[in-house]
């Protein structure tokens, strides 16, 4: 998600699930061929398994940014036809390409023959007044025909008049059933489902009919939902996360990239919800949402936080 999937909520994810793949923020191509590669690429080894998901509309830029990022150790690309964002939109990719099948089949068969990694895409049931049943479909047959791994679905119409960035992830109704035709016929191809989902039973659920499921704000507003996911997803065995070691392992983590001219709220930015629902989760909110913003803020401020919150959980549980 733009903005939000960093690596440090990446590194911060994997804290809390070994198995489910993480996927970058989308990454316009222009900028991986022309800019700061190291900055926009970079990422911890411990963060995998991890995708570099990409933007943009020609192929022949697709492909050299695929390289790279296959260079750099991605695990998979993806790219992007489902953001409906204005900077998207502007740029003539992301979710306007749902009305040019074959020029996002010709960007994946571009892609694939560049690298050796797997190529896939993400995109909505449709845009505007489409039909969602021929639009989605005239797109699986592309990709899949270009040779695409995977096909995500994000089981709502994108309207790209009329409605905000925000609003298209609300107001469009959900239509998981769409998704469950389109793994039906095609049955030997992934198809993974994204949209609205909150909870882990809710995904097992959809997974009696689909192939994936992705979590998107779920995971990043309530992030311990992910410390289920190896148990009840992938049958792991494991018990519940040690908090008191996620905060130490947090907290150096914190001090290495303030060390290299970080600040600590590019760490903490990512971790407010973390409590969510449960006893003092308003008091950690505030305090990274104040003073671990500070330009001078060290991981004591971390250590604080989950100070006052771990003895009351402790408390919930005897």
């Amino acid at each position: 998600m733009m903005d939000w999937t960093d690596r440090h909520c990446r590194w911060f994810h994997r804290r809390l699930t070994s198995k489910a793949l993480l996927y970058t923020e989308m990454v316009v191509a222009d900028a991986v061929i022309h800019g700061e590669r190291d900055r926009l690429l970079g990422f911890d080894p411990d963060e995998h398994p991890v995708a570099l998901q990409l933007g943009g509309s020609e192929p022949a830029k697709l492909a050299e940014a695929a390289r790279v990022g296959a260079g750099f150790g991605y695990d998979e690309i993806n790219l992007n036809v489902g953001c409906p964002s204005d900077r998207v939109q502007s740029g003539t990719f992301g979710a306007c390409l749902m009305r040019s099948p074959d020029l996002v089949a010709d960007c994946v068969s571009a892609m694939k023959r560049t690298v050796s990694i797997p190529v896939t895409v993400k995109c909505r049931i449709g845009v505007d007044d489409q039909d969602i049943e021929r639009a989605l479909d005239d797109l699986a047959d592309g990709v899949f025909q270009a040779g695409a791994d995977a096909l995500w679905v994000h089981a709502r119409k994108a309207w790209l008049e009329g409605l905000s960035p925000k609003e298209n992830r609300e107001i469009p109704p959900l239509d998981y059933e769409r998704v469950y035709r389109l793994k039906a016929r095609y049955d030997r191809k992934f198809i993974g489902i994204n949209g609205g989902i909150q909870s882990l039973a809710v995904a097992s659920a959809h997974l009696q009919h689909v192939d994936g499921v992705m979590l998107g704000r779920a995971a990043y507003h309530t992030p311990l939902i992910l410390s289920g996911v190896d148990r009840l997803i992938y049958g792991q065995d494991g018990g519940s996360i040690d908090l008191a070691r996620l905060c130490e392992v947090m907290a150096n983590y914190a001090d290495r990239h303030i060390a290299q001219g970080g600040k600590l709220g590019h760490v903490t930015r990512h971790m407010v919800g973390l409590f969510h629902g449960m006893p003092g989760a308003r008091r950690f909110r505030q305090i990274l949402s104040t003073d671990a913003t500070r330009h001078d803020a060290s991981s004591v401020v971390m250590r604080a936080a989950f100070g006052e919150v771990l003895p009351l959980l402790d408390s919930a549980a005897a």
